[in-house]
């Protein structure tokens, strides 16, 4: 008989489910990847809850979700239907559904106690993120793709156990255990970008975009990216300056400091600053506006600027010192 060590899913997901005092929460939605998710954790005997969410967009989505649970609980499990209640938008569904995905399974996991929420995410999943990010002219955090272990709430954790495992591997699993699965047609609506890749794969693994490569190519990014962070950080301590009495909210840093980093490092030095300074999400072509075209150079001539970006105004002095505030008010126009 096969066991954990001779089973490449059980293997995979056997280290996750070790881990004491911390509950463990799967996300299935009775596809392959994550039904295999499911019975894989049932055979190692854990101690798992189930959770499905039903986004409503298709007729059969409910039923989908009762054949979950019925499954779960002849596995033993508890199983519960979270439900993405309200309007849907009409750009952006898939985004706006993965997000509300992630709320209603954080939300839940917070409710039932479970410290670890475990997806079915695979090696394709991994590919078709890194290409899709490809396209968008993403950087080195973006091209890292999805994150085996990340913060999904406060006390929460998002893991992907089967990250590195091939699609095929789970179908072929679950296949010689006879274990049924649904597909999503949305898997191949082509009004979908997911979609329209998925069909372009042939072509693309012939001239080297394999699924293999483009995970390869996020392991690679996300090492480059974890240096990237580090260096970022430390440079960040380097330049803090302390608090005047007169503006005690402003973060204050040292321009000469900046001014010497290389660009990948400042990029991400600022980019730090701002997320401490309270700003709002930004784009990289936004950000890469601000430090490489007008903050670095300025900095470099001993000339004052200001800017503003995500909510904080960024100013800089003719000696050379940086202060991020929040923004103040648009001043509103009025008519005569």
């Amino acid at each position: 008989m096969t066991g954990p060590s001779d089973d490449p899913v059980l293997r995979a997901l056997g280290p996750w489910l070790g881990r004491p005092g911390c509950g463990v929460l799967l996300a299935v939605s009775g596809g392959p990847d994550s039904s295999a998710l499911m019975h894989a954790a049932a055979a190692l005997g854990a101690t798992v809850r189930v959770a499905t969410v039903d986004h409503g967009l298709r007729p059969d989505s409910g039923p989908e979700a009762e054949g979950v649970g019925r499954a779960a609980r002849a596995l033993g499990l508890p199983h519960a239907v979270l439900a993405w209640a309200g309007s849907k938008p009409g750009t952006g569904l898939q985004d706006a559904a993965r997000a509300a995905r992630y709320r209603l399974l954080a939300a839940h996991a917070e409710a039932v106690g479970a410290g670890l929420v475990l997806t079915g995410h695979t090696r394709d999943d991994q590919a078709e993120t890194v290409l899709m990010r490809l396209a968008a002219g993403s950087g080195p955090a973006g091209l890292a793709g999805m994150r085996a272990e990340r913060p999904l709430a406060p006390g929460i954790t998002l893991g992907r156990p089967f990250l590195a495992l091939p699609k095929a591997t789970l179908v072929a699993w679950c296949g010689t255990r006879g274990i049924p699965h649904v597909r999503d047609p949305a898997n191949a609506d082509p009004r979908f970008a997911r979609a329209r890749l998925r069909a372009a794969w042939t072509a693309l693994a012939a001239e080297g975009l394999s699924p293999a490569r483009l995970a390869r190519l996020a392991e690679r990014a996300a090492r480059d990216d974890a240096a990237l962070r580090v260096m970022a950080a430390h440079a960040l301590a380097a330049a803090v300056l302390p608090a005047k009495n007169t503006d005690a909210a402003a973060l204050r840093l040292d321009g000469a400091v900046l001014a010497t980093l290389p660009e990948a490092t400042a990029l991400r030095c600022l980019d730090a600053a701002l997320t401490r300074a309270g700003a709002a999400p930004r784009r990289l072509e936004r950000l890469e506006s601000l430090v490489l075209g007008a903050l670095l150079p300025a900095l470099r001539r001993r000339e004052p600027i200001r800017r503003t970006l995500a909510g904080i105004l960024i100013a800089a002095d003719a000696a050379g010192t940086v202060s991020l505030a929040a923004a103040p008010p648009r001043r509103h126009k009025t008519a005569d």
